[in-house]
């Protein structure tokens, strides 16, 4: 690989672990590492664990960005998720982005 690609490929990488950090500021500056966390279930599922379970779907983060803002429950169990009023749409479109995006 030229030294050209080398550069490219490496700030490809700086910039998309920048963006994933950000979306993980989003997550904890609205509270839903309080009850998630990437790699392990606390209260809810692991983040890891609802984008292995919708990533295939293509209509999953539309449902999922609702259900980030409404609530919900019986999908993962017994506990239900409040509502999250101080999500803004276009956070939780960032905020399910950002989870299907994780592997």
């Amino acid at each position: 690989m030229s030294g050209w690609l080398k550069l490219v490929a490496l700030c490809s990488i700086a910039v998309g672990a920048q963006l994933a950090q950000a979306d993980q500021a989003l997550a904890k500056a609205k509270h839903c590492m309080s009850c998630h966390a990437v790699d392990k279930k606390i209260v809810g599922p692991a983040f890891l664990a609802v984008a292995d379970k919708y990533r295939k779907d293509p209509s999953s983060a539309n449902r999922l960005a609702v259900k980030v803002i409404k609530g919900g429950s019986g999908v993962w169990g017994v506990n239900y998720m409040p509502e999250n009023k101080q999500v803004s749409p276009e956070e939780a479109q960032k905020l399910v982005a950002w989870v299907l995006s994780l592997k």
